[in-house]
């Protein structure tokens, strides 16, 4: 799969991922809308695109790569060019190991993402 089908795939798994682990919580759908807006903004990912990039392997990194290479299709509407790439590689990754069937590893990286302690 091309990197651009990839990051489309990843952003509804890296979306969904969100969603479940606000849910989890006890967050009302309400409140939990709004916090998964902030985790999946361009921004948050490009951030969390710095901190996990060493803790990856080879082969993830290099999908990462791929997703942040990509020409945009469209223009960055509310976040820096750059971040936007830098999320879209997070996407590719996501939908990378979705396709590969890896949902533990999608939880594993899912929650370097978020975690505080990085």
């Amino acid at each position: 799969m091309n990197a651009a089908a990839l990051a489309y795939l990843g952003d509804a798994v890296f979306e969904l991922c969100a969603r479940e682990m606000l849910i989890a919580q006890g967050l009302p759908a309400h409140k939990a809308h709004r916090r998964a807006k902030d985790i999946v903004s361009a921004t948050a990912q490009a951030s969390m695109y710095h901190r996990i990039y060493p803790k990856l392997t080879p082969d993830e990194q290099t999908i990462m790569r791929r997703g942040r290479n990509l020409n945009p299709m469209n223009r960055a509407r509310n976040a820096e060019t750059s971040d936007y790439r830098h999320a879209t590689g997070i996407e590719a990754l996501f939908g990378y190991l979705y396709d590969s069937g890896n949902s533990t590893r999608i939880k594993e990286i899912f929650n370097l993402c978020t975690s505080e302690d990085i």
